[in-house]
């Protein structure tokens, strides 16, 4: 990733003034780079807001008359909480079935990644995915799960180390028919290999 070096210097001021109110030494050899180094790390763990995911979408789109349900799921994520900026991480599993047109499979897991990269809530992006593989790609139905597991919960607050949150957001055939859902979620839960 090529990072902008006026916004690295710009975020590395403020975390060193981050780290002297927090009662740091940011002249402490352990600390000399770190305002650089987290500057960098927001900077890659924020790089969805640079991408514009109907374009990765659209950028491997493809005519086909499949009709049949495509899954592609145990999607990794890492996100950050918008309300503490502390990660969450699972996986999506993402279902569409065409109406003429077909991805590339590896567009799915960059458009998880583009709104995964941004600060977030799990069920915001859970529905952001949603939205835009039904807008590119103008599908029969999408469906998309998101399993995912918040440090602002575990290492914090109440401070639950196994808790889990699930969150899904379905259009067309996924909504109207119940055996698609059920197909789906059968797909998800199981192992084919």
């Amino acid at each position: 990733m090529e990072y902008d070096e006026v916004k690295i210097a710009q975020l590395a001021q403020h975390y060193k003034a981050i780290l002297e109110i927090l009662g740091e030494d940011p002249a402490r050899e352990g600390l000399l780079k770190t305002p650089e180094r987290v500057a960098k790390a927001m900077s890659f763990m924020t790089q969805g807001y640079e991408q514009n995911p109907i374009e990765i979408l659209l950028s491997a789109r493809f005519r086909e008359e499949y009709k049949q349900m495509v899954v592609v799921k145990d999607i990794e994520l890492y996100s950050l909480c918008e309300h503490h900026m502390v990660p969450f991480y699972g996986k999506a599993h993402v279902a569409y079935i065409p109406n003429g047109f077909i991805t590339g499979l590896s567009k799915i897991p960059r458009v998880v990644d583009c709104f995964a990269r941004r600060l977030q809530v799990q069920e915001r992006l859970t529905v952001q995915i949603r939205d835009c593989i039904q807008e590119a790609l103008n599908p029969l139905g999408v469906a998309v799960v998101i399993e995912a597991s918040h440090m602002c919960m575990q290492m914090r607050g109440v401070e639950k180390q196994n808790s889990a949150t699930t969150t899904s957001a379905f259009t067309g055939a996924f909504l109207t028919q119940i055996q698609t859902r059920e197909e789906f979620m059968n797909l998800i839960s199981h192992k084919l290999r």
